[in-house]
């Protein structure tokens, strides 16, 4: 069952990339006392998600960081190598924190997975976004498969 508007972020151990290579991060650490934008998508340097789903937050990550968010987090089921790259090819900067889920154990804790092994690509994530404020859900938009609407930096904007 996937996690709903109201529920609790669950504790898990996901990866960014430092100065010394992939550090972990819980998601405590990344949502606690935080204001924190969310989304997610199947997978770096894959077609919607290169050309609209991550540019979207790239182009709107000033107008939404004005509306009291502490962060603006992209995740995806790639190690932290592939969305450190990714985040780089992107231009990126500062402005959105590429956090990998290499192991889909936040993507399978909240819900969100979705089995592309016939597409060869493994355990992915749904595409979504979500508004999150001290650890707890506050907007929840789940793409419809196949789909880029709901998710989107633009109607994040429109819900803050």
């Amino acid at each position: 069952m996937p996690i709903k508007v109201g529920d609790r972020i669950p504790n898990v151990t996901l990866y960014v990339m430092g100065e010394a290579g992939p550090q972990p991060v819980t998601t405590d650490e990344l949502f606690s006392a935080k204001r924190v934008v969310l989304f997610a998508l199947p997978g770096a340097f894959t077609p919607t998600c290169s050309a609209s789903h991550l540019p979207g937050f790239v182009v709107h990550a000033d107008e939404i960081n004005e509306k009291n968010i502490d962060n603006i987090i992209c995740l995806s089921v790639n190690d932290a190598f592939v969305m450190d790259a990714w985040g780089k090819a992107q231009n990126v900067d500062h402005n959105i924190l590429m956090v990998a889920d290499g192991n889909a154990d936040f993507t399978e804790a909240v819900g969100l997975d979705e089995d592309r092994h016939d597409r060869g690509m493994g355990i992915r994530s749904q595409r979504y976004s979500m508004i999150i404020e001290d650890g707890v859900v506050k907007t929840l938009n789940i793409e419809a498969p196949g789909k880029f609407e709901a998710s989107s930096a633009e109607k994040i904007l429109e819900q803050l």
